[in-house]
């Protein structure tokens, strides 16, 4: 089978997912077309959340279409093919963000609670009008909050972003990052504190 060529043709039929992936399978450059209108956007999106970078989420997108037109026939269906789309695009760009210089970042330790002997905290808490972790996942396309996710360490943003903004499970987060659980589950904690510290000025309330 020849690999289609990417491009912006609308679809001449109407796919189900069954449907697509039949047609898929047999070749049907009207079921490529389909997929890639259906699902490229929001591939793009998850994209440029991660790599932050225009021509590498572009790329991202067409190595996800291109990887999974290799792995159709070994697809089982047993995930919404939208799911498995996902999941290639979040690895074609931890893939690719790896392999990419790392820039300067902030320290995370002077973005977390500070505590006393006694456990107390050593500065006021700021009651927040919204939690910045809840805005993060029903606004992330703000200004202020996308800019205060980008200013985290490298290492926290991506674990914060597979699982508050991308939806991924611990156990994927800490698949997808080299992590075991445990240490999954404290990185995005440390980066929900992080983010909480960078939103004060902006969403922050009464002291507490």
């Amino acid at each position: 089978m020849t690999e289609p060529v990417l491009g912006s043709a609308r679809p001449t039929r109407v796919f189900s997912d069954t449907d697509l992936l039949t047609a898929l399978r047999a070749g049907d450059s009207s079921a490529f077309e389909r997929l890639v209108t259906e699902y490229g956007p929001r591939l793009r999106a998850t994209a440029l959340r991660l790599t932050r970078n225009e021509a590498d989420a572009n790329d991202v997108v067409q190595e996800t279409f291109l990887a999974a037109f290799r792995s159709l026939r070994r697809f089982k269906g047993n995930s919404q093919l939208g799911t498995w789309l996902h999941r290639i695009a979040i690895n074609a760009a931890l893939m690719r963000i790896r392999g990419r210089e790392r820039r300067p970042e902030l320290d995370i330790h002077d973005l977390l609670p500070r505590f006393g002997d006694a456990g107390q905290h050593l500065e006021a808490q700021l009651s927040f009008r919204e939690l910045p972790e809840e805005s993060a996942a029903r606004e992330e396309a703000t200004g202020l909050v996308r800019g205060a996710i980008d200013r985290l360490p490298e290492n926290y943003r991506n674990a914060l972003l597979l699982h508050d903004i991308e939806g991924l499970e611990y156990p994927e987060v800490a698949r997808q990052l080299g992590l075991t659980l445990n240490a999954a589950r404290i990185r995005i904690h440390r980066a929900r504190q992080a983010l909480r510290k960078l939103l004060e000025p902006h969403f922050g309330g009464r002291k507490a």
